[in-house]
């Protein structure tokens, strides 16, 4: 078990539908990240964008995207995680990819689809919530709206750290800082939120706003809003033991089944 967990957040602007130009702005900033990095976290579709375009900019399982994140992940051995549009079994998912140092890939498809935005008529939803073990952390990938539905965020499987990756908007910016708080508060977790930042080609706007808050709810991340930036920081295994204990809050949660 390892009792650190030095993670990276890259908060950045994507450029729209086009892999390769946001997989060279990452290999960029890989370039300025220290050498102790436990685990990368990129945004939502950091390969495209928020489009709902899928057809023409799905990727496989077995294209250029994953193998770049499989590639990267052994090189700079650490984990590197984010999600993209992929395609299988003729359906599209908006797939979170966690890609382990010595390559080995674990996925969860998000759930909610933002119907706000059309993305419930093109994306299938992920069924299946997913808990990745990595050097004695248990971590829960999750993915943007994903965040707004508590029951599915809730802490039933004693996870250290739940994570949302994102493309968020300006304007619905507060209910992002609220809700990653209060994720955090509930569950007892560190909750971590990646976003992204500048102006999309259907003019979206996005001002960042990613955060590690604590299990108290403290942010802990000096990231700026509208900034391009890569932020590290330090989870403590300790951190969530001893307020865990202290506090025992999760022992009083409810029981209930996701049917």
């Amino acid at each position: 078990m390892q009792n650190q967990l030095k993670t990276a957040i890259i908060q950045t602007d994507l450029v729209w539908e086009d892999a390769k130009a946001n997989r060279k702005n990452f290999e960029q900033k890989f370039e300025e990240l220290p050498s102790d990095i436990d685990l990368i976290i990129l945004p939502e579709m950091f390969t495209t964008a928020f489009t709902m375009n899928a057809e023409a900019v799905a990727e496989t399982m077995d294209g250029k995207s994953v193998a770049w994140m499989k590639n990267h992940a052994m090189q700079l051995d650490t984990a590197l995680m984010g999600s993209l549009i992929i395609k299988e079994n003729d359906k599209f998912y908006n797939r979170m990819i966690f890609a382990f140092p010595d390559g080995y890939i674990v996925t969860y498809d998000k759930s909610h689809t933002f119907s706000l935005a059309g993305e419930d008529k093109v994306f299938e939803a992920g069924k299946e919530k997913v808990i990745i073990d990595y050097k004695g952390w248990k971590l829960c990938p999750l993915i943007c709206y994903d965040l707004r539905f508590p029951v599915w965020s809730r802490n039933t499987a004693e996870y250290d750290v739940v994570i949302y990756v994102a493309n968020w908007p300006k304007p619905r910016i507060a209910a992002w800082d609220a809700l990653l708080k209060a994720r955090a508060i509930e569950n007892m977790s560190y909750a971590v939120g990646v976003n992204r930042i500048g102006i999309d080609d259907k003019q979206n706007e996005y001002c960042g706003h990613s955060a590690v808050y604590d299990v108290l709810g403290n942010n802990i991340t000096p990231i700026r809003p509208n900034k391009d930036q890569i932020e590290t920081v330090t989870l403590e295994k300790k951190h969530i033991t001893y307020y865990r204990e202290k506090l025992k809050f999760l022992n009083d949660k409810d029981t209930f089944t996701i049917m």
